[in-house]
């Protein structure tokens, strides 16, 4: 396969409907062929059903620690959103690229293939990793499996920079998430005789009541960051299920709730503060009137927050290949804090603005994918002296 633009690159990356909840291999044997057709060889990681995977490849010398260009294959879905332009296709107006995934994150993955050809042009000093994962958008769930086949090499790669929309301005911090449901099991009786019975969605109430009461604790003054926006963590409930008629007392109540936490807290503390409610003042009172009634919290996803140092390697070389040094933070989420966690400091810097992700019609601009084709090359000025 000959080398190929980046929009033409963005037009057959867009083409795959790569939603969450859909698999990704197409996409995936996609960009291994483009690879192959360069020379480089790509590495495949499965999740267990086989449906899904991550790519990781290299590019230059293999026996030292290089520079990952990281990011997620996957999109969120268009269901239920008023599109004026084909989600699936790309399309072009007034300077702007439209398409699923455009500015979240294909367009980075985009200019990266496109780089490949001077990558391989150059006698790289140090060599540049490309990781392309899975299932981001639902927790930052795939990249984990590629993170621990990696640890476990002799040389792991020394930085990473993912591509998430940033303006092409470079970012270094972004909070952490941890997602749970909580579900309350009581017991039904006809609403006629409702102290009888254990009402699972009043019982769910007060202890979303207890969540609201957490999150006004965490937004107190002392608790803020103020490089981030807003300067503290947050709990939020986001979804919530129960009851069967308003004339029978509901037995089972679910809800979801996330909190984003800034970071250096412990996401876990709130569920601990929550459970010792839930425990000491309402499952007292809930079994005294049905002995087997619950309250069970289970996680549902997690990720860590990123907290990169200003002065760190990684800081300085994108401040280089940005042009800036104004670092920022981003209310977001990433694979990036779990890249630091493996011991991978990173910094997350990329074409396009989510204000544009994850909404209809979403696009990166012709100048932001045009400049992230400039920062790579300057990547490839960078590692064939360093």
């Amino acid at each position: 396969m000959s080398e190929m633009s980046s929009r033409a690159l963005l037009a057959r990356l867009v083409s795959f409907a790569t939603v969450s909840r859909d698999s990704n291999l197409e996409l995936i044997a996609f960009i291994r062929d483009y690879l192959a057709g360069l020379g480089v060889a790509s590495e495949l990681f499965l999740n267990e059903e086989g449906t899904k995977a991550n790519l990781f490849a290299t590019i230059g010398p293999a026996d030292r620690g290089g520079v990952v260009l990281s990011g997620h294959t996957d999109v969120v879905p268009v269901d239920g959103q008023a599109w004026t332009v084909e989600p699936f296709r790309l399309s072009e107006r007034d300077g702007r690229l439209y398409g699923r995934g455009t500015a979240d994150m294909k367009g980075f993955i985009a200019s990266v293939l496109a780089a490949v050809p001077a990558f391989l042009a150059q006698p790289l000093k140090m060599p540049v990793h490309l990781a392309f994962s899975y299932d981001e958008e639902v927790g930052c769930l795939g990249v984990r499996s590629m993170l621990a086949a990696l640890a476990q090499r002799a040389h792991k790669p020394r930085l990473c920079l993912i591509g998430e929309p940033t303006e092409l301005k470079p970012v270094l911090g972004h909070k952490g998430k941890l997602a749970m449901r909580c579900q309350v099991h009581g017991a039904a009786c006809h609403s006629a005789y409702a102290p009888y019975g254990v009402n699972a969605i009043e019982y769910a109430a007060r202890l979303i009541g207890k969540l609201g009461e957490i999150g006004d604790d965490l937004a107190l003054a002392a608790h803020h960051d103020e490089r981030f926006d807003p300067p503290f963590s947050t709990v939020q409930t986001g979804l919530i299920k129960g009851g069967r008629a308003l004339n029978i007392v509901p037995e089972e109540c679910e809800f979801d709730f996330e909190v984003r936490a800034l970071p250096g807290f412990e996401a876990q503390s709130v569920v601990e503060r929550l459970q010792a409610y839930a425990e000491a003042e309402l499952l007292p009172r809930m079994r005294a009137v049905h002995a087997a009634s619950t309250i069970e919290l289970q996680p549902l996803s997690a990720y860590p927050g990123l907290a990169t140092p200003v002065d760190s390697e990684v800081a300085r070389l994108v401040a280089l290949l940005s042009g800036s040094d104004d670092f920022g933070t981003v209310a977001f989420g990433t694979e990036g804090g779990l890249f630091d966690q493996a011991g991978i400091p990173t910094v997350v810097c990329g074409p396009g603005s989510m204000d544009q992700g994850h909404k209809p019609d979403e696009f990166v601009s012709v100048e932001q994918l045009q400049g992230c084709d400039a920062l790579l090359r300057r990547l490839v000025d960078h590692l064939k002296h360093e």
